[in-house]
């Protein structure tokens, strides 16, 4: 089996975000990036699909040369070979044209990404693959198994679960419970020197959106207490403040 796991290089969620140039811009100074969560979890089912000399996975990311210690994980994870389109990423849709461009003729017969990345949320890739390859997508995927040349996954719908048996190739999103993540031993870590790390130069793609400006939420109010004695106070601040009845 040969499959390909999309990669995002995303901010540790432990970070302290900003914005500069009049809230335009991520500040990236100071910023410790990690491996997308999501894609982390995508990544080790992969590599169990194809244990024991049963396929390949190659790892794709769309990022500048600061985005190579992230690759450089995937491939200490378990990774048999890597591809960085060398650009910066804009948005969703110059994201997957970058990624569909590589793909579409090598002949995958799985393509697996996180859900979301944890920036910005979108969870848009997944589905855009599919499109610009012409093969099925399916997204939020809590299971995936494989048999012969199909496979089933298993997703979380509104009242209960849905299962379905796709043929391959396809673009999978996946989600807590496809597997769990993957720690990195020495001898991971070392054979990620060594793998190999392809850079591509980007296609041109037409920008279809742009980011106008960013905002932090609200700092969060001060908390007023209610007397348990006084329920007709806490039914007023509901109504007249929090609006909510």
């Amino acid at each position: 089996m040969k499959i390909l796991v999309c990669i995002s290089n995303v901010p540790d969620t432990t970070t302290k975000i900003t914005f500069t140039n009049d809230n335009s811009d991520f500040n990236e100074a100071g910023v410790q990036f990690v491996l997308n969560p999501y894609d982390e979890i995508a990544l080790s089912r992969a590599i169990e699909l194809t244990e024991n000399g049963n396929g390949t996975v190659t790892v794709i990311n769309v990022g500048e040369a600061s985005t190579e210690p992230t690759i450089r994980k995937a491939l200490a994870i378990g990774a048999t070979d890597a591809v960085r389109i060398n650009a910066k990423p804009t948005d969703a849709y110059f994201v997957a044209k970058q990624i569909a461009n590589y793909a579409k003729d090598q002949s995958f017969d799985l393509i697996l990404a996180g859900r979301e990345s944890i920036d910005y949320n979108g969870a848009q890739v997944t589905a855009m693959l599919g499109e610009l390859l012409d093969i099925p997508s399916v997204s939020i995927i809590k299971k995936l198994d494989v048999d012969g040349d199909k496979a089933t996954v298993e997703r979380e719908i509104e009242g209960g679960k849905e299962i379905i048996t796709i043929p391959f190739p396809f673009v999978a999103g996946t989600a807590e419970g496809v597997a769990e993540w993957k720690i990195p031993n020495m001898r991971g870590i070392m054979s990620a020197r060594t793998k190999p790390l392809a850079v591509l130069e980007a296609i041109e793609v037409k920008s279809l959106s742009k980011i106008v400006k960013f905002e932090t939420p609200a700092p969060r109010g001060t908390v007023k207490l209610v007397d348990a004695a006084e329920p007709e106070k806490l039914i007023e601040l509901l109504h007249s403040e929090a609006k909510v009845i």
